[in-house]
């Protein structure tokens, strides 16, 4: 089958190799001449396990191609993916221009009748304001709501081995559910793993399985907090609540607060969904304030740990990405971390294994980058774990030790909790871990 995947960014990369993997003739359109110039020189503009080695193996099989002319690909394809930006307005709606852009291109150029799949992140209508730019068109277009749900880190394995693909068709359009089921047969040979439903349906299911996920990580940094309050361990409270099979385990680890480019972004778009039609979801709403709260109490905890006086100190960052196996820094933790250190006048030295690029692109000379992660830690008052990369999780303690100034540690993931740090001779800090 002939696919056209509009926007190369994180989803349109992964979801148009993907598709080509399993046999499609894939054309990823950008209007970025630039990033389509080094796609085809073989350079990816994110880090995605495993997703350069696809990309690679299906441009040389003549099953992917990249391109800044989207009629020529709109043309071809009896299938065009929306995959381009939906950024948040400064109210917390979505800005669809870029959206809206695709759709009167599909109108202008499609040659045949076709199918317009919506695969970024929408607000609840979007589906019938496609319907609506396209109703124009020379041949018949159906609109479909097919939401992504990739993890950053694990995109490659999510697409092509699926816990459910949400499709948003109606009931009666007999072409696009044909092709839809065609088209993500491959991803559903052990099981069936579509879930048809209606578009407005499929709309909001994207932003209400984000926020879900939000509210438990958010809830537990609150429980964190109270756990330092009342002197009990946060490790040993997630596992007794986890292990009710009602609940799981899952998404229950206190931390630095939720970041990333999806459920900052899409707890605020349902909120104010909710408020466009006169409600307040308030666990929602709540769930955003607790998460903008939980991203100062690193800075706090080193604050108070400094008796109020930052200045001169050096502070060693292990992690800038928002979660391992990724480069992406939006709404990262370590981010206001940065901001506030710099403000106080600390010295901040910074390591990540992927990230430094787009560490240097927001601060520039305001912090040091390290290519080495102990190189950090050299005469440093202080090292704060922010993203638990795996070679982090187990480091050499004595070098260390040897290593800071000052031997503080503040393990923003708890990966260190068991360690028996204090007894080596550091000052160890947590999330709501005991003597936190």
């Amino acid at each position: 089958m002939k696919l056209c995947i509009v926007g190369t960014g994180y989803v349109g990369l992964v979801s148009g190799t993907c598709f080509a993997e399993t046999g499609n003739e894939v054309t990823c359109v950008d209007i970025d001449a630039s990033k389509i110039a080094e796609l085809e020189a073989g350079r990816l503009p994110i880090y995605e396990p495993g997703l350069e080695e696809l990309v690679e193996a299906n441009v040389s099989a003549g099953r992917l191609r990249f391109s800044t002319d989207i009629a020529e690909a709109v043309a071809n394809a009896v299938v065009s993916f929306v995959a381009v930006g939906t950024p948040p307005r400064s109210d917390g709606g979505a800005d669809l221009s870029a959206v809206d852009r695709v759709a009167e291109r599909v109108a202008a150029h499609v040659a045949e009748e076709s199918v317009l799949v919506m695969k970024s992140t929408v607000p609840v209508g979007t589906n019938a304001r496609m319907r609506r730019i396209v109703s124009d068109a020379r041949h018949r277009v159906h609109v479909v709501s097919n939401p992504e749900f990739l993890r950053e880190g694990e995109a490659v394995a999510d697409f092509l081995r699926p816990d459910r693909v949400v499709i948003g068709c109606d009931e009666d359009d007999e072409f696009a559910r044909d092709i839809m089921t065609r088209l993500y047969h491959p991803f559903s040979l052990s099981k069936d793993r579509v879930v048809w439903m209606d578009p407005v349906s499929a709309e909001l299911t994207k932003y209400v399985a984000n926020s879900m996920l939000a509210m438990r990580i958010s809830f537990m940094n609150e429980v964190a907090t109270l756990c330092e309050r009342v002197g009990a361990d946060v490790h040993l409270v997630r596992q007794g609540v986890g292990s009710d099979n009602r609940i799981g385990a899952r998404f229950l680890y206190a931390g630095p607060g939720y970041g990333g480019s999806c459920f900052p972004k899409d707890v605020a778009a349902l909120t104010h969904t909710a408020r466009e039609q006169g409600m307040e979801l308030e666990l929602v709403s709540a769930t955003e304030r607790v998460n903008a709260r939980q991203k100062g109490v690193l800075a706090r905890k080193l604050k108070h740990h400094f008796a109020g006086d930052l200045r001169g100190k050096v502070v060693a960052i292990w992690g800038i990405a928002f979660k391992p196996r990724t480069d992406d820094v939006r709404e990262s933790a370590a981010l206001p971390l940065i901001e506030a250190l710099v403000a106080e006048g600390a010295s901040v030295r910074l390591h990540d294994p992927e990230a430094l690029k787009n560490a240097a692109a927001l601060f520039g000379e305001r912090v040091l980058l390290c290519d080495e992660e102990y190189a950090a830690a050299e005469g440093a008052d202080a090292l704060v774990l922010v993203t638990e990369w795996r070679q982090y999780q187990n480091p050499d303690f004595r070098r260390l030790k040897t290593l800071m100034r000052h031997p503080y540690l503040l393990d923003g993931r708890n990966i260190w909790s068991g360690y028996g740090l204090r007894a080596q001779g550091f000052v160890y800090e947590g999330i709501g871990v005991r003597g936190s």
